[in-house]
């Protein structure tokens, strides 16, 4: 029986059907999906989890393996760089149970922060590496991937993008494989990496690389595509569903699933077949330089680029020299960037950042929004928890300058992932600095997941919840307090208050996400046209239920959730319940 999955969905379908036993993540744009879909399955059979970290995921994957179980972490392509501690060392130690990784680069940059390509780690780790092109192959991938982990002992990646994982094809479904736990048995030689053991481990990963590239020169996941043509395209992952529907019948395929490491003999005997060979890879030039490293001459980047997705349309003008027909429309549209939601707990306090002129230390999540028009509060985004570590480290440099005139912002499930150790440098070091963290009780970004700080497991099960203000004070912060971002003096005056304190401190502006299906709202406010004199003073928070009018400022009504901010700022009383 077939069914319309997603590629996520179809890696926690083949997770499922590979019998797998421990899933360990954190959410992260776009790979969040596999692990909330690996959650619907009996915990008995298939056990999920939230990490607070990739790091921690990869780690809690690496000691499942080491038990005997079959497990997999899963991230996205900036995790990865969280989690490269264990993964480079979990490459020596190899695995007992099968172990895949799961990484979802983003080219596009659609929700991330840069656009790295994940096949350097890869390479850089000496683990194979699998690309799928769509959902039934995320399933089967992900199945074979196991297969070839305890093969040929290794952790295994599994590299996604945007458009794999969130697009949706047919996907087969059959049974859970029977995987019994394999026998744990003490190995110091094996699982201790001390340098006595690891230089030894080294020689074996390299016999291994080499066995892998002999793999690779015939296994089902390379594989050609014969159709009498001149031109021959090398390709992987999503760039070969843009060749095919580009080029069609005009061009030979060589279709690499196993994108580490790359045959040789059989990309040689491709290209010998062929006038002309592209390689089609989005990002950086991995195929390409392969190619030209085992002296098969092709045509990458110099016609295509290193930015960005690829397209159908863009494949087709460099090979074909062919356009695409399409139809301009006649007016400008108006650009529609993200904004924090209506009702969202973080507006207050960047409104009053911003008022108050303060240097603003940022972080990933929701809040990145601050900085945009017309809050226009933060000033550096960095990396998940740099915004602590990064305004101590500003403080230092400018020799104290800024002191009481700089704080950083965090979000509750940030501040878990990596702000705690930056906090813990501040108060170590005293660093005189205020940290606010930006409490919504959820991971809101990524799409609701639970985390650490708010009492719930992914299964929506009362969990141990960290008590933020008891974690502030363990490190060394005297000074904690907790303040509701929705009322503007009082946040104002924490702020003023804990800048002008000669210590570390830290404010906690705790109130539900808007969104949050728990959360009460009040009826949608209202203007009082008689009243209002049309100042726009209010519209100076940004709030998407406020709209100019002709003659006054108005709400719509099916966006506003009651929260107040505009009428606090309003000096007429125009806005009203």
């Amino acid at each position: 029986m077939s069914k319309l999955m997603l590629g996520n969905q179809a890696v926690a379908r083949g997770l499922y059907e590979a019998g797998v036993s421990v899933v360990s993540a954190y959410p992260g744009t776009p790979s969040t999906e596999i692990t909330e879909e690996a959650s619907k399955y009996s915990p008995d059979e298939l056990y999920c989890e939230w990490a607070p970290n990739e790091k921690v995921a990869c780690e809690t994957a690496v000691g499942a393996s080491i038990a005997g179980a079959r497990s997999f972490c899963a991230m996205k392509h900036v995790g990865l760089n969280v989690a490269a501690d264990p993964l480079f060392t979990a490459s020596y130690t190899g695995v007992n149970g099968g172990m895949l990784i799961a990484v979802a680069d983003d080219p596009g940059m659609h929700s991330s922060q840069n656009e790295q390509d994940s096949r350097h780690y890869a390479i850089a780790a000496k683990v194979p590496m699998l690309e799928p092109s769509d959902s039934q192959e995320c399933k089967d991938y992900t199945i074979a991937a196991y297969e070839l982990s305890e093969k040929y002992d290794t952790p295994v990646i599994l590299r996604l993008t945007t458009r794999v994982s969130h697009s949706q094809s047919a996907v087969s479904e059959s049974d859970r494989a029977d995987i019994k736990l394999k026998e744990y048995k003490k190995d110091i030689a094996k699982n201790v990496m001390v340098p006595a053991n690891a230089i030894k481990k080294h020689v074996i990963v390299e016999e291994r690389t080499r066995l892998l590239t002999e793999y690779a020169e015939d296994c089902p996941l390379n594989r050609t595509e014969e159709n009498g043509a001149d031109i021959g395209v090398i390709t992987s992952g999503i760039c070969y569903q843009y060749a095919k529907e580009a080029l069609g019948d005009s061009a030979d395929y060589l279709k690499l699933g196993l994108i580490n490491p790359l045959p040789i003999k059989l990309i040689k005997d491709f290209a010998a077949k062929h006038k002309t060979v592209y390689v089609i890879e989005e990002l950086d030039d991995i195929i390409e330089t392969h190619c030209r490293k085992i002296g098969v001459d092709v045509v990458g980047k110099e016609k295509f680029t290193y930015l960005g997705e690829y397209f159908q349309s863009s494949i087709k003008r460099v090979i074909l020299s062919e356009e695409d027909e399409y139809t301009d429309f006649p007016e400008p549209v108006p650009v529609r960037p993200p904004v924090l939601c209506a009702g969202c707990p973080h507006r207050g306090v960047f409104y009053i950042l911003n008022k108050l002129g303060v240097t603003v230390s940022g972080d990933i999540g929701c809040y990145t929004l601050g900085s945009a028009a017309p809050l226009s509060a933060i000033d550096t985004t960095v990396c998940m928890g740099a915004s602590i570590s990064g305004l101590h480290g500003f403080n230092k440099g400018r020799r104290g300058e800024y002191e009481g005139k700089s704080v950083a912002v965090i979000g509750d499930s940030t501040f878990i992932h990596s702000g705690v150790t930056g906090l813990i440098n501040i108060a170590y070091n005293r660093s005189n600095s205020t940290v606010i963290i930006l409490d919504n009780s959820i991971t809101g970004m990524t799409g609701h997941q639970n985390n650490p700080a708010n009492g719930k497991n992914i299964y929506g099960d009362p969990a141990a919840a960290v008590d933020l203000e008891a974690l502030a004070h363990a490190v060394g912060i005297d000074s904690v307090r907790v303040i509701d971002p929705n009322d503007l003096s009082a946040v104002e005056q924490a702020i003023k208050e804990e800048l002008n304190k000669p210590e570390p401190s830290v404010i906690i502006a705790r109130r539900p996400c808007a969104l949050l299906k728990s959360v009460k709202h009040k009826p949608a406010f209202k203007i009082d046209p008689a009243k209002c004199k049309n100042c726009r003073s209010c519209m100076r928070i940004g709030c998407p239920a406020l709209c100019w009018g002709e003659s006054h400022v108005t709400i719509d009504s099916t966006l506003c959730v009651g929260c107040g901010l505009c009428s606090q700022m309003c000096k007429f009383d125009a806005i009203e319940e």
